[in-house]
Formats: structure tokens, sequence, C-alpha cells
């Protein structure tokens, strides 16, 4: 399968830079398939999971916020989360969408409180259905 040029930049730092034969990553309308010759587009990221194929390997991550574009043939990811499958820590998902949880069912929350833990439960059940 012919590949094409991949960058993956967080803002920690680098996740990836080199040839893949597949992107699918979630945008706010939808998923969207990226292969060689694809065009030339950009795209606002949503909150799910990310597809790599690499050497006709798959790699799974999860992938929240950003953007990603292609430009004459090369694609660049810039989520503002990316985790590979094997980096997510279970544990502190699962805790994270518990504290998100316990504030959805205070009935004193402020409208922000719960927008933000609407958020958070969001992310972790990313984070947990890519480390399946």
């Amino acid at each position: 399968m012919t590949g094409f040029p991949l960058k993956i930049v967080t803002p920690d730092g680098l996740e990836f830079d080199g040839i893949a034969e597949q992107l699918i990553v979630r945008t706010i309308t939808g998923d969207m398939g990226i292969m060689a010759k694809h065009a030339d587009c950009v795209a606002p990221l949503g909150m799910g999971e990310a597809t790599v194929v690499i050497d006709g390997q798959r790699r799974r991550a999860a992938c929240i916020g950003g953007m990603v574009s292609v430009i004459n043939g090369a694609v660049n990811l810039v989520p503002t989360t990316f985790e590979w499958a094997e980096e997510i820590d279970v544990a502190r998902a699962e805790a994270s969408g518990k504290r998100a949880q316990a504030i959805l069912n205070n009935k004193n929350a402020s409208d922000t409180e719960i927008k933000l833990a609407k958020a958070r439960m969001k992310r972790a059940l990313v984070r947990m259905n890519v480390r399946k």
C-alpha cells in the first residue's frame, strides 16, 4: 500500500513523524479516512479514536481536539491530546470518569461545572474504549 508523510504533534511534543498508509480520525462532523493522494483539506478534530496504519500494522490512539490537515500529500495531525492505546492509564481514566460522574450527580453543581464534567466524562470514555 502506498504511504504518505504523517506528522503527529501535540502540545507535549512530537508523537510520530514518518510514513503511514492510512489514518482514520474523528472530526467534529464524523470520521475521516486519509490515504495517499488524499485531496487537500483542513478539519477540526472531535473526540474519539484514531487509527494509524504503519507498515501494515494498525495502531490505535485516543485523539481529542485540535486539527488535521492534508497539504500536497503531507498530513499533519495536531491534536490537543493524543495517547497511543498502550500508553493509556486505565485506572487514571476510570478515576477521572468517577470524579466527573460525582459532579454530574451533584444537584448543586453550576452549569460550568456540569459542562466541564461532561467533557471530562467523554475524554475518560474515549480513553477506556481505546484501551480495550
